[in-house]
C-alpha cells in the first residue's frame, strides 16, 4: 500500500513524464488490443455450437478434365442420405438461401432480414434457445418459419402466429412459429429467419430429394464421438454407387465424391482469412511493441533522476525486492491508468471501431479474446518491470554519487530504431494496401458502367416491369435500358457444356441466364466475332465468353464456334452460338469467376421476363442526382408498394471494396498511432540529450559553431539510426504486403520509387522533428548556458 502511495506521488513529480507515459501507453493498448481482440474473433468462428468439434460441412469434389475442384454445396438428397446410410453419422441437415430479404406483416409494415430454408433436423446441429415456439416442430410444417429474437422485437415482440409475405414472393403467406435467439457475430452462417424446407416448391424448382444436380444446398452432419472423417470415405463412396449414377457420370468424363471439411475451421480456414489474421497480427504487434518501447524509453530516460533517491533507499537497508516492488507499483498504476484510458477511447469511438473491424465490441471481447489479452498485457507489464529494474539495480551507488549522470546510450537508440522501423513498415504498408484498393475500384472490368444504374426488381410481374422500362425510355436523361438475369457484379451459379451426340461433360460455365439486344451495347461489350443479339432471335440462341472459344478449340477442335450448337445443362433445348464476346470480370477481384460464360437471348417471353429477368439496367447521359431522381420517381409511380430505387454501378463497384476500404483504414489508423508514439519517443530522447550536452552546445558555439552545425550534430545520430531502420521496415513491408495480396486475381505491387518515397517521407518528418526540438537550445547564449552548468 504504502509502495502505490509513492507511486501516486511520483505522478505529479516534474521530469517523470507520467502525463506522456499514460497516454501513449493507453492509446497503443487500445489499438493494439483491440486489433488481437479482432484476431481471436476470426479464429474462433462458430466455438459456441456445443460439440463443435464434431460437426462438418459437406463438399464436393469433381474432378473432370483431370482439373480437381471443391464446391461448398450438395444435392438436396446427399445431407440426409449420409444420416440414413453412413454409419458413424449421427445427424444431419441440410440448407440453402432464400432470395431477397424484404418482407410484410398483414398490416402492411415493412422489414428486413436474411431468410434461409432448412429441414427439421437444422437446429439439432445447429441449437439456439428458443425464447417462443419448437424448432422442430415449426421446420417440419409447410409455410411456417422461426424468426431471431432481435427481428421479432422490430416486429413489436409478440409474433408467434403472425402471417408474413416477401416483396419478391407476392401471395405466398408464411406463418410465424417461433422465436429463437440470434446467431452469434462469429458464425459462418448467418440468419434472421429459418423458413421450413419442405415449403421450397412455393419459392424454387423443388430439388430438395435428387442424389444429383441442383446442388444448390449447403449440407452438414454431425459425427459420433471418436469417429473422423477419413474413417467414412468407403461409406460413402457405397452410398454413391447405390443411389447414383456413377458410371454415367464417369462416361461424362466427371469423377465426383464428397469430403467433410470441420465446421470450426470453415472460416479461418480460407486463404483471406489466413493473410488477414496474419497481417492484423503482425500490425497489432508492432503497434503493442511501439508502445512497450516508447514507454521504456521515457521510463529509462527519467531513471537518472531516480538513480540518487534509489541508492539512497539502499544505503538506508532497501533491498533489491524493495526496489523491485517500487517499480512495480508505479508501473502497475501507469498501465491502469492507461487501461481506464483505452476503455474511454473504445467507448467514445465505438461506432468507428465497429464499423472498420465490422463486429461489435462485445462480439470481439468474448471470453477467449479477453483470456489472450490477459496474457498479452500480462506480458508487456513484466518486461515493462523487468528492464528499468535490471537497469537500477546494476548502477554502483559509487557512481550515482560521483555524480556521473549518463546511461549508456545503446539502450535508447535500440529502443528508437525499433519504434523507427514499425512506424516505417505500417506506414508503407498503408500506401502498398491503399494502392492495391484504389487500382481495384478504378479498374476496367471489360464493360463500362460510369453512366450505368440499376435496380432489382425480384417479384414484379412482367407487365409492370414493360410498363417501367418503356416509361423509362421515354425520360430526357435515359439514353437506353435493358432486362438481365444477373449483373457482373455478382458471383453466377454454373451449368455444364456438353456437344451433341457426345456423353462427356466438357466443362463448367459462369452461367449469365438471360438477356436482351441491348444489354452489350448498354454496358459496352463488343462483339467480336459473330452477332449480337437481335430482335427475332429466341431462346436458343446464345453469346459465349472469349475463354468459351478456346475452351472448345482445346477439347473438341472447333476453330470457330458461331453458329454450332451446344447442350448446356438446365436449359431444355439446343444452345446456338450466334455470337462471341471478350471475357469480362464477373465479381471482385478477390472472389474473381474465372470460368467461361454464356448468355441466352430473351425479350418476348414473358414467363422469362418474370422470373428470370429481374435487374433494370438504365444507361444514363448523365448520372447525377436529377437524373437519378428522376428515373426513381417512375418506379415510385408503377410500383408504389415498393421502397426500391436505383443503385449507380460505381456505387456497387465501391462497396464491393468495402472490406479491402476498412481494412485499410485499419492499417492507417495503427500507422498514424505508431508513428506518434515513436516521435513522441524521439522528442524525448533528443530533450534528454540536450539537457546532458548543454555545456557541450555552448563550447562549440563559442569556438565557431554555427546554428546549422549544432542542428546537424543532431539529425546526424539520428539519421543513422532512422535510415536502418525505415530500411528494415519497407523490407517487412514488401513481404507482409505480397502475403496480403495473395487474395486477389490481379495486383498492383509497390514499385521501387513508391518505397523511396514513403522513406523519405518519413526521414523527413523524423529530422523536422529532430530539428524543432534542438533549435531553441541551439540559438540559446552560450555564456547564459555555461552559468547554469
Amino acid at each position: 500500500m504504502n509502495n502505490l502511495k509513492l507511486a501516486y506521488r511520483n505522478l505529479f513529480r516534474k521530469k517523470q513524464n507520467s502525463l506522456i507515459k499514460i497516454l501513449s501507453l493507453g492509446t497503443g493498448l487500445a489499438v493494439g488490443l483491440v486489433l488481437l481482440s479482432k484476431v481471436s474473433f476470426e479464429q474462433n468462428y462458430d466455438d459456441f455450437y456445443p460439440d463443435n468439434e464434431r460437426i462438418y460441412r459437406i463438399e464436393t469434389k469433381v474432378v473432370r478434365n483431370d482439373e480437381p475442384k471443391e464446391y461448398g454445396q450438395v444435392s438436396g438428397a446427399i445431407a440426409p442420405g449420409m444420416k440414413a446410410e453412413v454409419p458413424g453419422v449421427e445427424t444431419a441437415t441440410r440448407s440453402t438461401g432464400l432470395a431477397g430479404g424484404t418482407f410484410y406483416t398483414q398490416e402492411k409494415n415493412r422489414y428486413k432480414g436474411y431468410f434461409i430454408l432448412a429441414d427439421e433436423c437444422f437446429f439439432d446441429l445447429f441449437p439456439r434457445p428458443m425464447i417462443a415456439g419448437n424448432a422442430k416442430e415449426t421446420l417440419s410444417r409447410s409455410m411456417h418459419a422461426l424468426i431471431s429474437h432481435s427481428l421479432a422485437k422490430k416486429m413489436g415482440g409478440d409474433v408467434v402466429g403472425k402471417i408474413i409475405e416477401l416483396e419478391a414472393y407476392p401471395g405466398i403467406e408464411i406463418t410465424i412459429g417461433g422465436v429463437f435467439e440470434d446467431i452469434p457475430e462469429n458464425s459462418y452462417e448467418r440468419y434472421d429467419a429459418v423458413v421450413s424446407l419442405v415449403s421450397i416448391g412455393q419459392f424454387y424448382w423443388d430439388g430438395s430429394n435428387n442424389w444429383v444436380g441442383n446442388d444448390r444446398y449447403q449440407g452438414y452432419v454431425k459425427l459420433q464421438p471418436g469417429v473422423t472423417p477419413e474413417s467414412l470415405a468407403p461409406a460413402i463412396r457405397q452410398m454413391q454407387e447405390k443411389n447414383q449414377p456413377i458410371e454415367e457420370i464417369r462416361k461424362a468424363g466427371v469423377d465426383m465424391t464428397y469430403v467433410l471439411a470441420p465446421l470450426n475451421t470453415l472460416h479461418s480456414s480460407s486463404k483471406e482469412v489466413k493473410n488477414i489474421i496474419l497481417i492484423l497480427s503482425i500490425i497489432a504487434f508492432a503497434l503493442l511493441l511501439t508502445t512497450m518501447l516508447n514507454y521504456l524509453l521515457i521510463v529509462i530516460t527519467a531513471l537518472m533522476h531516480r538513480a540518487k533517491e534509489v541508492a539512497v533507499n539502499k544505503c538506508y537497508g532497501a533491498s533489491g525486492l524493495n526496489i523491485v516492488r517500487l517499480i512495480s507499483s508505479e508501473t502497475l498504476l501507469h498501465f491502469l491508468l492507461a487501461l481506464m484510458l483505452a476503455a474511454l477511447l473504445l467507448f467514445f469511438f465505438r461506432s468507428t471501431i465497429e464499423e472498420i473491424l465490422g463486429a461489435s465490441l462485445t462480439a470481439l471481447f468474448s471470453q477467449k479474446a479477453l483470456l489472450l489479452l490477459a496474457g498479452v498485457f500480462t506480458v508487456i507489464f513484466i518486461f515493462s518491470v523487468i528492464i528499468p529494474v535490471n537497469i537500477l539495480q546494476h548502477i554502483p551507488l559509487a557512481t550515482i554519487f560521483r555524480n556521473n549522470k549518463r546511461f549508456k546510450q545503446s539502450w535508447k537508440l535500440a529502443l528508437l530504431f525499433v519504434q523507427f522501423g514499425a512506424a516505417a513498415f505500417l506506414f508503407t504498408l498503408t500506401g502498398a494496401v491503399s494502392k492495391q484498393y484504389n487500382s481495384m475500384i478504378n479498374d476496367n472490368p471489360g464493360y463500362d458502367y460510369q453512366h450505368i444504374a440499376y435496380v432489382y426488381l425480384s417479384g414484379v410481374d412482367s407487365v409492370r416491369k414493360q410498363t417501367l422500362e418503356t416509361e423509362l425510355r421515354q425520360l430526357t436523361p435515359v439514353e437506353t435500358t435493358s432486362f438481365t438475369s444477373i449483373v457482373p457484379l455478382y458471383g453466377m451459379s454454373g451449368n455444364n457444356v456438353l456437344i451433341p451426340g457426345d456423353d462427356r461433360e466438357l466443362f463448367n460455365i459462369a452461367e449469365m441466364y438471360y438477356a436482351d439486344e441491348h444489354f452489350l451495347p448498354l454496358m459496352n461489350i463488343p462483339v467480336i466475332a459473330g452477332r449480337n443479339f437481335g430482335e427475332d432471335d429466341d431462346t436458343r440462341n446464345a453469346l459465349v465468353s472469349e475463354s468459351f472459344r478456346k475452351r472448345m478449340k482445346t477439347l473438341v477442335d472447333w476453330d470457330d464456334v458461331v453458329g454450332k450448337d451446344v447442350i448446356i445443362t438446365e436449359h431444355e433445348e439446343l444452345s446456338r452460338i450466334v455470337g462471341v464476346f471478350p471475357d469480362i470480370r464477373i465479381s471482385s477481384f478477390g472472389y474473381q469467376d474465372t470460368r467461361p460464360a454464356v448468355l441466352h437471348f430473351a425479350a418476348h417471353r414473358a414467363d422469362i421476363l418474370h422470373s428470370m429477368q429481374n435487374y433494370l439496367l438504365v444507361k444514363l447521359k448523365n448520372i447525377d442526382r436529377e437524373s437519378l431522381g428522376a428515373i426513381n420517381q417512375s418506379i415510385s409511380r408503377i410500383l408504389p408498394e415498393r421502397e426500391i430505387s436505383f443503385i449507380p454501378y460505381t456505387e456497387s463497384i465501391i462497396k464491393m471494396y468495402e472490406k479491402e476500404r476498412l481494412f485499410r483504414n485499419t492499417i492507417l489508423i495503427g500507422a498514424l498511432i505508431t508513428l506518434i508514439i515513436s516521435l513522441i519517443g524521439l522528442i524525448g530522447y533528443i530533450n534528454n540529450e540536450i539537457s546532458y550536452r548543454t555545456a557541450e552546445i555552448a563550447i562549440r558555439k563559442i569556438n565557431g559553431a554555427t546554428l546549422t552545425d549544432i542542428l546537424k550534430l543532431f539529425a546526424r545520430n539520428i539519421f543513422y539510426i532512422a535510415l536502418p531502420a525505415v530500411v528494415t521496415g519497407c523490407i517487412a513491408t514488401r513481404f507482409v504486403s505480397a502475403k496480403w495480396m495473395e487474395n486477389f486475381s490481379e495486383q498492383w505491387r509497390f514499385a521501387f520509387w513508391e518505397y523511396l518515397v514513403c522513406a523519405l517521407a518519413l526521414l523527413i518528418l523524423i529530422e523536422v522533428a529532430v530539428i524543432i526540438n534542438c533549435i531553441k537550445t541551439a540559438n540559446q547564449n552560450p555564456v547564459d548556458s555555461l552559468k547554469k552548468e
